[in-house]
C-alpha cells in the first residue's frame, strides 16, 4: 500500500525531508504545508538582501516547478489549524482535511514581541522571513536613523543592515557585550569596534522600556530603562523565537521549548517526527537534549528524519553545527553549542583575531573563531571523536596546532 507522509514547513528542514522522502519511497505520497507564499528560499541570503547587496533572484532555491517534477504536492498560504494523531489527519485553515500515513513537523518559530508600549508600531521590524526582508529594505532606505534591539546572531544582521544602508544606528543590548553568554568583552570588543566602523554605536546596559509615536502611529524614539532616548524612524528587534508549537496543545506530543525528538527525529509517537529549529533533539556529541537553528543542521534534520520515517532506527542525527558572519573585513564563525558546557578557554592574536573554547566534562561543545578560521576542522574532528582535551588547553590555543601534538591517546570518553 501507498505511504502517505505529509510535512508542515517548507523552510530547509521541511524541504530537505521531502527531496530524501521521495529518492527513498519513489511511489509515496508526499505533501509540504505552509503558511508562506513562497517556496523554499535562503534564509542565510535574506540579508544580503536588506543590504542592498543582492537582488531577489538568487535567494530562491526552489520554485513551485521544482515540486511538481518531483510530484510533491506544495500547498503554500495553508495554515495547519489542527494535528488529530489518533486520526493520522491534520485540518487546515479552510477546512481540508489530509490524512498521513507519517507526519512531519517542521514549522519553525516566529519572532518574539518585545512586551513593551508602542512596539507594533509603524516602523518597528522582526527579520525572520523573506517578507520580513523585503520590508525591511523598503524601509531602511528612507530612514534616518535606527535602533537595533536583539544582542545576538540575528540581531547582529540587522545591525549591518543599517549599517550597509548607511544608516546611523544604535545597538541597544542588556549587557556588557554582544553575544555574552558565547563571547568575554576582549572577544566581543572586536565586533564593537567593527560596528563604531560603520556608524553603528553600540550602547550597554540598555535596552527599551518603551517607543514614542507621531501622530500617525510611526515609531520615532526609543526610550531605554535609564531614561536615555535614542532617535529612531527604523527600529529592528530580534530577542529570540517563539516555537510553533501551539497546535500541539491538546495532542500527546511531547513539548517543552520546542517538540521533543531522540536522535533519529521522532517524537513520542512512533508516526510523528520533527526537524529543524523548531525541535530539542538528543545531542549524541554534547551528551544531552540541545536546539539549534542554523541552516546546515535544519537540512541535516530534514533528511535524517526523512530517512527514519521511511526506516525507524536507520540514521541517527550526529552535526556539529555552525554559523558564519560575514558583515565585517574579518571572518566570524561559530559552532557547535558555544554559550553551553562548564569550563572555557580563549586567546587574542591580534585586533581581529580571538579564540574561544566551550568544553563540558574536558570535552569541546563548541566554540567561536573570530578572523581565523583555520583551525575549525581540527576542533570539529575533536568534537565528533568526543576527546578529553581540556586538560591540554595550553597546546588548543597556541596560535596554530596541529592535532598530533595533543595527547589523543585514550579511548575517548563514553
Amino acid at each position: 500500500m501507498t505511504q502517505s507522509y505529509v510535512i508542515i514547513g517548507d523552510g530547509v528542514a521541511g524541504s530537505s525531508a521531502a527531496e530524501t522522502l521521495r529518492e527513498e519511497e519513489p511511489d509515496a505520497d508526499i505533501t509540504v504545508i505552509t503558511d508562506e507564499g513562497e517556496a523554499l528560499y535562503n534564509r542565510i541570503l535574506i540579508k544580503e538582501f536588506a543590504k542592498g547587496k543582492l537582488p531577489e533572484a538568487p535567494i530562491s532555491i526552489h520554485d513551485e516547478s521544482w515540486y511538481q517534477e518531483r510530484e510533491i504536492d506544495l500547498e503554500l498560504n495553508t495554515l495547519v489549524v489542527d494535528i488529530d494523531v489518533d486520526e493520522h489527519t491534520i485540518e487546515t485553515h479552510e477546512g481540508d482535511v489530509v490524512s498521513w500515513d507519517k507526519l512531519l513537523l517542521a514549522m519553525g518559530g516566529t519572532p518574539t514581541q518585545l512586551p513593551v508600549d508602542n512596539s507594533d508600531a509603524e516602523g518597528v521590524h522582526h527579520f525572520w522571513t523573506f517578507q520580513d526582508a523585503r520590508a525591511i529594505k523598503s524601509h531602511i532606505e528612507e530612514a534616518d536613523s535606527s535602533v537595533v534591539v536583539g544582542a545576538g546572531l540575528l540581531g547582529i544582521d540587522l545591525a549591518a543592515i543599517t549599517a550597509a544602508q548607511d544608516v546611523e544606528g544604535k545597538y541597544l543590548m542588556r549587557g556588557d557585550c554582544w553575544w555574552r553568554y558565547a563571547l568575554s568583552e576582549e572577544g566581543a570588543e572586536i565586533i564593537h569596534e567593527a560596528l563604531r566602523e560603520r556608524d553603528v554605536e553600540p550602547v550597554f546596559q540598555s535596552g527599551v522600556d518603551h517607543f514614542e509615536t507621531d501622530g500617525d502611529g510611526r515609531v520615532t524614539t526609543a526610550v531605554d530603562p535609564n531614561g536615555d532616548e535614542y532617535d529612531a524612524d527604523f527600529v529592528g528587534i530580534a530577542i529570540g523565537l517563539n516555537f510553533n508549537t501551539e497546535i500541539l496543545q491538546d495532542t500527546p506530543i511531547e513539548t517543552d521549548t520546542g517538540i521533543v525528538v531522540d536522535e533519529y527525529m521522532r517524537t513520542n509517537h512512533e508516526d510523528v517526527f520533527a526537524a529543524g529549529d523548531i525541535t530539542e533533539f538528543e545531542d549524541l556529541i554534547l551528551g544531552e537534549r540541545a536546539q539549534n537553528g542554523a541552516w546546515g543542521s535544519a537540512k541535516e534534520q530534514g533528511s535524517i528524519a526523512a530517512q527514519n520515517m521511511v526506516d525507524y532506527g536507520s540514521e541517527p542525527f550526529e552535526w556539529v553545527s555552525s554559523y558564519s558572519i560575514t558583515h565585517f573585513d574579518f571572518p566570524f564563525l561559530s559552532f557547535g553549542h558555544p554559550t553551553l558546557g562548564d569550563d572555557e578557554a580563549e586567546a587574542k592574536y591580534s585586533d581581529t583575531e580571538w579564540r574561544r573554547l566551550a568544553f563540558k566534562d574536558g570535552r569541546i561543545v563548541g566554540g567561536v573563531l573570530i578572523g581565523d578560521l583555520s583551525p575549525q576542522t581540527k576542533f570539529k574532528q575533536l568534537m565528533r571523536e568526543q576527546r578529553v582535551v581540556a586538560d591540554q588547553k595550553d597546546v588548543l590555543m597556541q596560535e596554530t596546532f596541529e592535532l598530533d601534538e595533543l595527547d589523543l591517546e585514550e579511548t575517548p570518553a563514553e
